[in-house]
């Protein structure tokens, strides 16, 4: 008999442990993280009394791939749009943040005596607040819907991307000989670099081929294009010395952008879930209690740390982001924990061998304690508001509260705009040229040489002329694109001493086309310095004039920007986006929040009217997203159904009672679900009975006893169906639908008639 495989023996251990601390941990309302955490823990060597996983390698090759499987997912609830949109606010926020955390941690690990790496990966790990416990607490706390939350979440949104940057930062940092200033902007150059060029080549080819398969891909297919798509990228990542984790935290971030996104993230979500529990399972397998023990000191010191570094610093960059002091220090407060990323943080440095064993365990005690001090923390924010608003002075507290109020952005100037933009894309333009340029000299220029041995120049030559070809839409677009902008006409009519600084921003950018077609000419050809610099700028005019060039520029263009707007696009088809006046109330304290319908709401059915919304509750109901449906200004005799969302307007106190009323108006559930199984059962109708004679509608079955005559047999096959009107006759052979006991009282009732016929004179 074949015995069973060490890493299937060890997946069903994980899987059983985890199961049961997670329903433990779900019972007690705790972040289920930390019960896959406890769960490790419990199964891991360090557990002389239970049992453990033998084989620890496969269990850290799918932890690997639950944190690829979690970036990945991380990727499809994010978008580059919403970051862009948010402006310079939750930037500021959270630069601030990070730097001052990241330096506290620093200055923590190097006055216990840690080595250098151990104190630089510290100090990542304690600026990485979580998105998962941050966003559980919001909900079991019933705070979701109030203002200060939705800034916490676009500051956690960041922290998350700026994670990936960090963890990437970080290996550079542990495999170089240093972390020099020179390493660190080679290393940013390159994160950009390819960042950018991975987002417009994904969003140039990845919805157009989700919408040349849409029609042929069901949800099976469409998971497994997914995860290829994902791996795909990770393989790209690891290749050019980034982590296979990055890889798909891109490709999820360029999926983000299609219309299937939704639906691939619903999919992939087990999957994510599977493997996301491994690893944090694995997490948890690290923790020696021995080592705990041994540094319990520095375990207190780094939850003080956490705990007052985020509630002063935090508090900090939420002002410096333009917060009221209450809201800084409500969102400050509740960023006081680390979690997720701070794992992966630390798995990164022990993979590396640049941390100790020491720091993995100690970060994830700190992780748990804060984990559960984090409602406390949020609960905190309040009181120590009102200390402080009573300790200084009145004049300091009204100008604090009002910072946000006077924090408008100034406009900015045309010139600003315009060169900005000329600025992108001129980066975006060169990044796509030198990609170009590199693929085709070290794949085609090979190729092509071997495929005409002995004629060396005109294989220079023909590779050359196919690189122009290729980067011509680029180059072009480089110089002109902007030329015609609503800024740049402004600015050229607006003053005549604009003229020159305008043209000589034209100049800048031929130099620059000009000069990627003189690297070509040079690599290429044997030409002097003058005669390549002629042949490229010659070839510049040619492709301002080309019409065709023109076309075949704007046309691809076109295809990039509907394929980056396709889901707002959908949004739009279908009635889905936001009302254009959301964040535009001119009172400060209400705003727009959608709520969803629970599935066993008591509401069913009932009108506006008859549920009093506005007079209960204050709030106004402006829209009701249905399916497909978006009824806009719904009025009283509009019914609320299961599954509507309901855009609903009102202050942080009106949307809380209100979206508690939501969730708590609903039917509860039933405990007796074993006993509503459904029968089929076959009674005959007695001569003598309470139903002969008697019409369907006049016997009760389906009013008075909760049943249903599916058909009356009639020979071996045939069932005839029956209606209101029919008249049972002595000897029917009826078939009938229901519950056990109701079935029983009707087959009681059948004879109980006889019964009483029998006792007449």
């Amino acid at each position: 008999m074949a015995e069973t495989p060490n890493f299937i023996s060890d997946l069903a251990l994980i899987l059983i442990v985890a199961g049961a601390v997670t329903i433990l941990f779900k019972k007690l309302r705790q972040p289920l993280v930390l019960g896959y955490v406890v769960a490790g823990f419990i199964v891991s060597p360090h557990m002389p009394y239970t049992m453990s996983v033998i084989d620890s390698s496969s269990v850290g090759t799918w932890a690997d791939i639950g944190v690829m499987f979690l970036l990945f997912s991380l990727g499809l609830d994010f978008s580059f749009k919403k970051i862009m949109k948010m402006g310079a606010s939750p930037v500021i926020s959270t630069c601030t943040i990070i730097f001052c955390m990241m330096t506290l941690g620093i200055i923590v690990g190097h006055s216990f005596g840690w080595k250098r790496m151990d104190c630089i990966f510290l100090g990542g790990m304690l600026a990485m607040s979580s998105t998962t416990i941050i966003y559980k607490a919001f909900n079991d706390m019933g705070l979701r819907q109030q203002k200060f939350t939705g800034s916490v979440m676009s500051v956690l949104i960041l922290e998350d991307i700026l994670a990936i940057v960090m963890m990437v930062m970080l290996s550079a940092i542990a495999v170089g000989s240093g972390a020099d200033g020179e390493q660190m902007v080679g290393s940013i150059a390159k994160i950009v670099f390819f960042l950018i060029l991975w987002f417009v080549v994904g969003i140039a080819l990845v919805p157009l081929f989700l919408r040349s398969v849409r029609r042929l891909v069901n949800d099976e297919t469409l998971l497994i294009v997914s995860l290829g798509l994902c791996c795909l990228m990770a393989v790209l990542s690891t290749k050019v010395g980034f982590s296979s984790a990055f890889g798909a935290f891109v490709m999820g971030s360029i999926i983000s952008e299609t219309i299937e996104a939704d639906k691939i993230e619903r999919l992939v979500s087990p999957v994510k879930d599977l493997f996301g529990a491994i690893f944090f399972v694995s997490v948890g397998m690290l923790v020696d209690p021995a080592i705990l023990v041994e540094y319990a000191l520095p375990i207190v010191v780094l939850v003080i740390t956490i705990l007052v570094g985020q509630a002063v610093f935090g508090t900090l960059g939420f002002m410096l982001g333009g917060q009221s002091l209450k809201s800084a220090m409500r969102c400050g407060f509740s960023m006081a924990q680390i979690g997720e990323f701070s794992f992966i943080i630390a798995s990164l440095g022990l993979s590396l061998g640049v941390t100790g064993h020491f720091l993995y365990p100690v970060v994830v005690a700190v992780s748990v304690i804060t984990t559960f001090l984090t409602p406390y923390m949020i609960k905190l924010s309040v009181p120590c508001y009102g200390y402080v608003e009573r300790h200084l002075p009145e004049n300091l507290i009204n100008t604090l509260n009002n910072i946000s109020m006077n924090n408008a952005p100034a406009q900015e100037s045309k010139w600003k705009r315009l060169i900005t933009q000329m600025a992108f894309n001129t980066l975006v333009y060169s990044i796509l040229s030198t990609a170009c340029i590199v693929l085709m000299f070290t794949f085609f220029l090979p190729f092509i040489r071997k495929v005409m041995p002995g004629m060396h120049w005109w294989a220079n030559g023909i590779c050359g002329l196919l690189t122009v070809f290729v980067i011509s839409p680029f180059l072009r677009a480089m110089i002109m694109k902007k030329n015609h902008s609503k800024e740049f006409v402004a600015l050229w009519h607006e003053n005549r001493m604009n003229r020159f600084p305008l043209i000589f921003t034209i100049l800048v950018r031929a130099v620059i086309a000009i000069a990627f077609l003189f690297y070509i000419c040079n690599y290429l050809s044997r030409f002097t310095n003058a005669l390549m610099i002629s042949l490229a700028t010659a070839m510049v005019m040619l492709m301002v004039v080309s019409r065709r060039l023109k076309k075949r520029s704007i046309r691809m263009e076109k295809m990039f920007v509907q394929n980056l707007r396709s889901r707002e696009i959908e949004a739009q088809v279908l009635g889905m986006r936001k009302p254009l006046y959301e964040g535009r109330l001119l009172d400060r304290d209400v705003h727009i929040s959608d709520i969803d319908v629970p599935a066993d709401t008591a509401w069913a059915g009932k009108s506006l009217r008859e549920l009093g919304l506005s007079n209960l509750y204050g709030v106004h109901v402006s829209s009701i997203l249905r399916g497909h449906r978006r009824i806009n200004i719904p009025g009283g005799d509009d019914k609320v159904f299961p599954g509507d969302r309901l855009q609903v307007i009102g202050s942080d106190e009106q949307l809380t009672a209100f979206s508690k009323a939501v969730s708590g108006n609903v039917t509860e559930a039933d405990p007796d679900v074993e006993k509503r199984e459904m029968h089929l059962r076959q009674i005959v109708i007695d001569k003598n009975g309470r139903f002969s004679g008697r019409t369907l509608g006049e016997s009760g079955i389906r009013d008075k006893y909760n049943c249903m005559v599916v058909g009356i047999e009639e020979g071996k096959e045939n069932l005839s169906a029956v209606n209101a009107s029919y008249r049972f006759r002595p000897d029917d052979i009826v078939w009938i639908v229901g519950e056990a006991p109701d079935l029983e009282a009707v087959v009681k009732q059948n004879h109980t008639a006889v019964a009483d016929r029998q006792q007449q004179p």
